[in-house]
């Protein structure tokens, strides 16, 4: 039996595509989002698919808000009403010092991960409330481990809007609590993912080991496993919790 519609933001790659198909083994329909690559975010269907649970891929840009609600709309028209979403897009922007950094890359950072975020949180919050009507769910945000790191000399911009998520969460988890919705969040530390790549510092992961207390890098699957616990019933007690994934750093 099907849990209902888990949307997952950012579901075509490192820890959105684990998450994916992590909560299929648990019993969730999944709608994966994904920005340009349609054949990855296929993939991650497929898997989860051969689960039994029903999926399908949306493209969607999380930094524009029409986008958003399409996203939202076409999924429970395909797959019935949202129960759970997971904000899992995001980018760091490109790793560089405060001084270097223009305008576009700080608006950038901050409205894919801070408002679009809020927007997808606006319109799961107004789905699931048992106030408006609805039967309640769950929403877990990817934090970040850098918002209390603060990413000097790399991601300053990025460890910021992290902060931001920190903050709507404790609020937002609060806020709907007594609605049937709880609000948490993951934080990972270095996780082992393509997006240190993109940010141009393809051997970051590797680099940070010597500061990592466990010694070694996370896995998305990792990441995942916390996530989904934080979905299911084991977490029903978790409202604005903010939980580390980071190896002790």
């Amino acid at each position: 039996m099907s849990k209902g519609l888990l949307i997952v933001t950012g579901g075509s790659r490192g820890i959105g595509a684990a998450t994916a198909v992590r909560a299929a083994t648990d019993g969730w329909d999944v709608a994966v989002n994904y920005a340009n690559d349609e054949a990855a975010a296929e993939r991650v269907v497929s898997k989860v698919r051969s689960t039994g649970q029903k999926s399908i891929r949306l493209r969607g840009d999380i930094n524009e808000e029409a986008d958003i609600l399409r996203l939202f709309d076409k999924a429970e028209r395909e797959l019935g009403p949202v129960r759970g979403l997971v904000t899992s897009a995001g980018t760091t922007g490109l790793g560089t010092r405060v001084e270097n950094m223009t305008v576009d890359a700080m608006r950038e950072v901050m409205g894919l991960n801070v408002i679009g975020l809020m927007i997808c949180c606006r319109e799961a919050v107004r789905r699931m409330s048992i106030k408006n009507g609805g039967e309640g769910g769950r929403i877990v945000n990817v934090a970040s481990a850098a918002s209390r790191l603060g990413g000097p000399n790399e991601f300053v911009h990025y460890a910021a809007s992290k902060g931001a998520v920190d903050s709507f969460t404790l609020g937002l988890g609060r806020e709907v609590a007594n609605e049937g919705i709880l609000v948490n969040a993951v934080s990972p530390g270095m996780i082992d993912t393509e997006i240190h790549a993109a940010a141009g510092l393809p051997d970051r992961a590797s680099q940070a080991i010597p500061n990592i207390p466990i010694r070694r890098v996370g896995q998305p699957e990792e990441v995942a496993e916390a996530i989904v616990w934080l979905l299911g019933d084991g977490a029903s007690y978790c409202a604005g919790a903010i939980i580390d994934v980071t190896g002790g750093r």
